[in-house]
């Protein structure tokens, strides 16, 4: 009887992060299609930009195209844990335990990785380009101060 209640808790889990997955999926998916979109026109007649980054993003920081990046691939791979875990919640049987764990363990170590290039983002504090809402930083209080003197 303990298996069952456990079995339903683990499924309503796997929903959860099946959902978070599907949410990290599309907005990665979005910051992607639109940094394709409006990256660097690279061809005749057109100089590289003097940083130029392979992973560029028009919005954000250095930082972001890796993030995104990370973020995209931990979706994906979180999908396949999911997708595995509803296979050991089917069967719910111990020949079906370390798969899904070891996918869940490699979405979870993916997880991390994009994490820590959003804190690291979020430590740069520098933009490259403003999001389309516009955004107040710390040096412009001090600037706006200095051309009133």
């Amino acid at each position: 009887m303990a298996g069952e209640q456990l079995k339903s808790v683990a499924s309503l889990l796997l929903f959860l992060n099946f959902c978070m997955f599907v949410v990290v999926l599309g907005i990665g998916g979005w910051a992607m299609n639109r940094a394709i979109d409006h990256g660097f026109i690279i061809g005749p007649g057109f100089d590289l930009p003097a940083h130029f980054s392979p992973i560029y993003f028009p919005m954000g920081n250095a930082a972001t195209g890796f993030f995104v990046f990370f973020a995209l691939i931990a979706g994906v791979v979180g999908v396949a844990s999911v997708i595995s875990g509803f296979n050991h919640v089917r069967s719910w049987n111990i020949d079906s335990l370390p798969s899904a764990a070891s996918a869940a363990a490699i979405a979870w170590s993916l997880t991390l990785l994009a994490m820590g290039f959003a804190c690291k983002e979020i430590e740069l504090e520098i933009r490259n380009a403003k999001l389309p809402f516009t955004v107040l930083h710390r040096g412009d209080e001090d600037e706006d101060e200095d051309e009133e003197d």
